[in-house]
């Protein structure tokens, strides 16, 4: 894992999150698109490559925004390995996730934040016990997997309620900082995979 190029700018604000997700926004939107689909190709290698997600039946993905590291195709590759995948719905009243069992990406929406979700049913969402993994969204990550997310919570709380899932972090190299603020109520992941 490689440490961002600009961490001496992270140093010069690093107790404001709003300017360090800034940052880290500028820099998603700046790096070329051809370049982010050939390193989120490699981030997809490795991920696959992970002992947990060999062995992992359920996985909670996230839909990624224009600009992330690209999670559709991971989708794709883990429902050709026939795991079972989730997708969040976002409660937004309750700002809780719900995970989701997603069979088709044809059957995905545009809904809250802008975000592609499956449709909510009842006897479609997955207990958290069930899920063997999950892939967790960040600005940025740094060398002791701590997260700086886009500041709803959303995934903190999640976490929290998770007992046994591995959580993977994943992320462009210019993503990753040396460190970044933690607060409390900040969650972590147990892998962060950067390239």
């Amino acid at each position: 894992m490689c440490i961002g190029p600009d961490h001496g700018i992270i140093n010069s604000f690093m107790n404001d999150k709003s300017r360090l997700r800034k940052h880290y926004l500028d820099l998603l939107q700046k790096q070329d698109r051809k370049e982010g689909f050939r390193k989120s190709r490699l981030i997809e290698e490795e991920f696959f490559r992970l002992p947990a997600i060999v062995k992992a039946k359920t996985i909670l993905f996230y839909a990624s925004l224009p600009g992330e590291v690209d999670t559709f195709a991971m989708i794709r590759k883990a429902m050709d390995l026939k795991k079972q995948v989730a997708l969040p719905v976002v409660l937004r009243e309750q700002r809780t996730l719900i995970p989701t069992l997603t069979e088709n990406m044809k059957d995905l929406r545009l809904s809250t934040y802008g975000i592609h979700a499956p449709h909510r049913h009842k006897d479609r969402e997955i207990p958290l016990e069930r899920l063997d993994a999950v892939v967790v969204p960040a600005l940025a990550f740094d060398k002791a997997n701590n997260r700086l997310g886009r500041g709803k919570g959303y995934y903190d709380r999640f976490l929290k309620s998770l007992s046994c899932a591995v959580t993977v972090g994943i992320a462009f190299d210019f993503q990753i900082a040396e460190s970044l603020p933690f607060e409390d109520h900040d969650v972590g992941v147990h892998h962060v995979i950067a390239g």
